[in-house]
Formats: structure tokens, sequence, C-alpha cells
């Protein structure tokens, strides 16, 4: 019996909520939690701090993959590389070309709609239909009128530091990536940090993502 004990245990210490080895297992439980029913994210950047309310009810598939990521470090260190000046702000590729090429077809279901794409929502980008992956938007302004035509289903809305959305450095605007239907992520998913720091220098990153306890 203690053997098994001390199995479990040091199971349990080789894999914490949080641990970023987990990222490079899609498919293990711990990547695919439920989320809370009501949930905050801080987004440490490089601009200040930004904070985030989270409703599953909203769109459980997205909010569930979004909680995930952000729990175990994905965002962390990512760019926000792609800003047009009020309108939007994209971030959501990760800066280690291994873990970006390993998640970047790892699609989730559409959601229904909910919410709408007003000022402060945010939304997963994608390419397809149900082709939810990791790359999310901040609305800098109020896309209702178009978005909302197509499956651009908020998760979440800016509850804190709209203002240090809107600062997120834009001048690059569609240069450093684009969306992800201009097919132009290849540089970013392939050279990472590396690639955006060397080409790109002024871009602005999420320092850190936490799920606020």
């Amino acid at each position: 019996m203690w053997k098994v004990i001390l199995l479990v245990c040091a199971l349990t210490l080789m894999v914490q909520p949080g641990d970023r080895r987990l990222l490079l297992s899609p498919d293990n439980p711990e990547m695919n939690r439920r989320a809370p029913d009501v949930g905050h994210v801080r987004l440490e950047t490089t601009r200040g701090v930004i904070r985030l309310e989270m409703r599953r009810a909203w769109a459980p598939h997205g909010v569930d993959r979004f909680y995930n990521l952000v729990r175990h470090g994905f965002y962390d260190q990512a760019a926000v590389f792609r800003v047009r000046a009020g309108t939007w702000a994209q971030f959501g590729i990760n800066g280690d070309p291994k873990l970006a090429q390993l998640w970047r077809n790892r699609t989730i279901p559409d959601d229904p709609r909910v919410e709408s794409n007003t000022r402060g929502a945010v939304a997963f980008a994608f390419k397809d239909p149900n082709g939810r992956t990791t790359q999310v938007f901040i609305n800098l302004r109020d896309n209702s009128a178009n978005f909302d035509k197509e499956p651009f289903v908020p998760i979440a809305k800016v509850v804190e530091g709209m203002e240090v959305a809107d600062a997120l450095y834009s001048e690059y605007g569609e240069t450093a990536g684009g969306g992800i239907r201009a097919g132009k992520q290849d540089p970013v998913f392939n050279g990472g940090n590396e690639f955006l720091k060397r080409e790109f220098p002024r871009l602005d990153y999420i320092l850190k993502a936490t799920i606020e306890r």
C-alpha cells in the first residue's frame, strides 16, 4: 500500500496545475478541465494590467479552452502581434515555435452566440467554422455590426484596463503576422518571439496571464 501512496504522490508532484509541461500534452485531462462558471483573468502586459471576466454560459467550449491555456502559461510572453488601432488587438501564438506549432490546429467546436462583439469583448479568431485554437482578440470598439455575422463568439469582457488595451502598440498593423485568414502567419509560428523581436521590436507582450483566485 505504501508503494501505491508514494507513486501517487510522485505523480502529483510531477504534474501540477500551472505546469507548463502540460502544454506539450494537449489531450491530457488537466488541459481539458471544465472552467468555473465565472472566472477572472489577469493579463500583465508591457503596457500595464488588463483584467478579464469570463462566464462559461457565454461560450462553454471557448471559455474552457482559454481557461486551460491561461492556467498552464500558454499566453506568457506572447506577443500582441496584430493591433489595428481603435479596432482590435490580437494575441495567442506562443513564443516557442514548438508549442505554437503543436497547438496550431488543435481546434474546438463553435459555440452559439450569447454576447456581442462590443467594445471590451474578447473572442477567438478563426479561419474556418469550428476552427478556434489559441488566438484571441480584444474588441477596441463596437464591432458587432460586422463580427456578429460570423462565429466570433465573446468568451470574456475587459473589466479593468481598457485604456491599456487601447495603448497596445499598433503601428505595425497587419505586417507582424496579420490575421489567420490572411495566410501570413507562418514566420511567426516558425520563428516565434525570436523572429518577432528581431523584425518587430516595438510590439507589446503579455508578460504573464493568470487565473485570479
